[in-house]
């Protein structure tokens, strides 16, 4: 009888190192997949930003800062469609004439064929319970002209938000050590690019 609740026993130890051993293995798995589920619905958002920011630039002449008239912008902005036709007064055939023969909206030109696409959720972060992204906007000078940039950003404690909060600092340490960001950003404030730090 004795011998039968010692085996019992040893087994119930068995099972229960046999799950935690599965837990911390598998831990990391889970993180890292969950990271880049999250990682490519945030890149997508950013994607979208841009292509709006660069839309509003090309009718505007700038980008903006504001989520609001961004939004706005897609929901109720139109882009010029034109046609370029030679000059006639000109014999050298070098200049030409810029025709507007009409207008296009600016959600059905850039998000048209995205049915997933809401405008008023531009600027939430994914999974991140409401949390921003941080839009600046503004000029860089560079060989003495005034050049319009932007960048949208997301630190990685609000990308993963709810996520195990002591690998986020880790993973966050490392890249400060490097000088790089902790997060996601498209765009810059010193730069006339348009380009992602994923890319």
């Amino acid at each position: 009888m004795k011998k039968t609740i010692i085996q019992i026993a040893l087994l119930l130890v068995i099972v229960v190192l046999t799950i935690f051993l599965v837990r911390s293995i598998m831990e990391p798995v889970r993180y890292t997949n969950e990271k880049k589920f999250r990682y490519d619905l945030t890149i997508q958002k950013l994607k979208d930003i841009r292509s709006a920011e660069v839309a509003y630039r090309a009718v505007n002449k700038h980008y903006t800062g504001s989520f609001d008239t961004l939004i706005n912008f897609i929901k109720h902005g139109e882009m010029a469609i034109v046609k370029m036709i030679p000059d006639p007064n000109d014999t050298t055939f070098s200049r030409s004439i810029m025709d507007t023969i009409g207008y296009v909206a600016i959600i059905d030109t850039i998000f048209g064929k995205r049915t997933d696409f809401i405008p008023d959720n531009l600027k939430y972060i994914p999974n991140s319970e409401g949390q921003v992204f941080t839009l600046e906007a503004g000029y860089t000078e560079k060989s003495k002209i005034m050049i319009p940039v932007f960048r949208a950003s997301a630190l990685n404690t609000q990308i993963l938000y709810g996520m195990d909060e002591q690998t986020i600092y880790n993973e966050d340490t490392k890249l400060m050590v490097n000088d790089l960001f902790p997060g996601l950003f498209v765009g810059s404030m010193t730069e006339a690019s348009t380009d992602g730090n994923w890319e």
